[in-house]
C-alpha cells in the first residue's frame, strides 16, 4: 500500500507544472541609458569593468622577454620571492666570492610590457659584516643599472634569437 502511495505521488509531482512567473519588470525609459559610469542598464560596475580588456591571449602582465632575461641573469643567486603577475624577482641575501665581507640582495622590477630601457628597474641592497652582525649599508646604485643593462642586452639577445628562428 505504502508503495502504492509513493508512485502516486511521484506521478502527480512529474505532472505538475513549474511555479507561474509573473515579470513586474517597469518599461524601460528611453532616456534612461543606465548607469552613469558604464552605460549600461545592469546598474552598477563589476570587477570586470575595472581591469583592462585583453585581445583574448593569456600570459604575463609584463614584456615576456624582460621577464625571462631577468630570470637568466638571476640564475645564479638563490631566488626569494618570485611573482610573475607584478614582474618582481627578490633574491636572497648573497655574498659575492670576491667580497666574503659584503652581502647583496637584488630587487628587480619588470615595470612595462614593451622592450624598452626604463621597463626594468634593479635595486641593489647592501649589508657589511660588522663582527659577527650584519650592518645595512644602504643600496648600490651603480651596480643596480650593470645588472640592468645585463637584462637588457639578454632580453635582446632573446628577441633576435627568437626573430631568427621565425624565419
Amino acid at each position: 500500500m505504502r508503495s502504492f502511495f509513493a508512485a502516486l505521488s511521484l506521478l502527480l509531482l512529474s505532472a505538475c507544472s513549474g511555479p507561474l512567473v509573473i515579470d513586474n519588470t517597469p518599461e524601460k525609459d528611453p532616456n534612461d541609458s543606465g548607469s552613469f559610469l558604464t552605460g549600461r542598464d545592469e546598474g552598477g560596475i563589476s570587477l570586470g569593468d575595472l581591469t583592462p580588456k585583453s585581445n583574448g591571449t593569456a600570459g604575463l602582465p609584463v614584456n615576456a622577454l624582460i621577464w625571462r632575461a631577468s630570470l637568466d641573469v638571476t640564475s645564479v643567486l638563490p631566488i626569494a620571492d618570485v611573482d610573475a603577475f607584478g614582474g618582481s624577482i627578490l633574491s636572497e641575501w648573497y655574498s659575492l666570492p670576491s667580497r666574503p665581507d659584503e652581502q647583496i640582495k637584488l630587487a628587480i622590477f619588470v615595470l612595462d610590457k614593451e622592450l624598452r630601457s626604463d621597463a626594468v628597474r634593479v635595486i641593489v641592497y647592501v649589508r657589511t659584516r660588522d663582527g659577527a652582525n650584519w650592518a645595512d649599508a644602504g643600496t648600490d646604485v651603480a651596480l643596480g643599472l650593470e645588472i640592468e643593462e645585463l637584462i637588457l642586452t639578454r632580453a635582446r639577445e632573446l628577441r633576435a634569437a627568437s626573430i631568427s628562428d621565425s624565419n
